[in-house]
């Protein structure tokens, strides 16, 4: 019996069509009958999609460009520089000295003592609103521009 039950189950699957390979009749494009299925209303939801998305790239550049940075030593204003005058300044905290570098109104940290650098590996800071926080060594680094890109900043 059982030998008769796998004879016709070869013998359907020879018959068969293959799953997932189009019928003889009909060799179009997946992409193309894919597009036959859409109606007027959903071209209408995608072109809104695009409109909006296109709509809101320049909010996330608003801000403005950058102007100066502000370097801060344990919470108060160690220097401001101003971002079109390419230098380096060092600043002395608690555990060594930090150096702080502007090129091309970029600015970064290029030496902490501080264990993990993660200011460090913050890299080249150049958008308004953008900060680099030197936690153990107690400096920071922000970036100011004309216009805020926040409301308020809490860390």
């Amino acid at each position: 019996m059982a030998g008769a039950r796998v004879s016709w189950l070869c013998a359907r699957a020879r018959s068969s069509p293959r799953v997932g390979r189009p019928r003889s009749g009909s060799r179009r494009h997946p992409v193309i009958a894919w597009v036959g299925l859409l109606r007027p209303g959903d071209c209408l939801v995608m072109i809104l999609g695009l409109v909006a998305c296109a709509a809101s790239f320049p909010l996330a550049w608003q801000a403005g460009v950058a102007e100066r940075a502000i370097v801060k030593r344990g919470g108060e204003v160690f220097s401001e520089l101003d971002l079109s005058r390419n230098r380096r300044i060092e600043v002395p905290g608690p555990l060594g000295i930090t150096t702080v570098v502007v090129d091309q109104r970029r600015v970064r940290v290029a030496s902490d003592p501080g264990p993990r650098q993660y200011c460090v590996r913050q890299g080249w800071l150049a958008r308004p609103g953008e900060i680099a926080i030197c936690a153990p060594n107690q400096v920071s680094v922000e970036i100011k521009g004309g216009r805020p890109p926040y409301d308020s900043l809490s860390y």
